[in-house]
């Protein structure tokens, strides 16, 4: 399922809430993407209407799991590119952070897998690399 970069970023967003909270509140995506409670709730909508996402107003939002298996992706991308960005770029944590956040919703999943295989021969054959 193709979905754009910030039904993208909402799906990430509840995937990190459900998993440190159990499960989520419209205001707490608010709160975690910066946005208004009226872009969480169209958002919110979307995800439910295409089977993402367990939402009800005023109620606790959980993944589907489908929407469990889409978020993992978005996420696996996120880690895997950030972890490139600091760790054979030697970009700074937080800018790695913001870089992979707008990266991660262009890269296909063979990018990924050439970026993580490159990763691990830069950390198995080039140990003073990032030195």
């Amino acid at each position: 399922m193709q979905l754009s970069e910030s039904l993208e970023n909402y799906l990430e967003a509840i995937f990190h809430i459900v998993n440190s909270k159990g499960a989520a509140r419209a205001k707490d995506i608010a709160l975690a993407l910066k946005v208004n409670n009226s872009s969480v709730t169209e958002a919110l909508r979307s995800l439910s209407k295409k089977g993402l996402v367990n939402y009800a107003p005023y109620d606790l939002i959980t993944l589907t799991d489908e929407g469990k298996v889409l978020a993992k992706v978005v996420v696996k991308r996120h880690e895997t590119l950030e972890n490139f960005l600091t760790s054979v770029l030697s970009i700074e944590a937080e800018e790695a952070a913001e870089v992979a956040c707008r990266m991660e919703h262009i890269v296909n999943e063979n990018v990924i897998e050439k970026i993580t295989a490159l990763s691990a021969y830069v950390k198995a054959n080039c140990p003073d690399w990032d030195k």
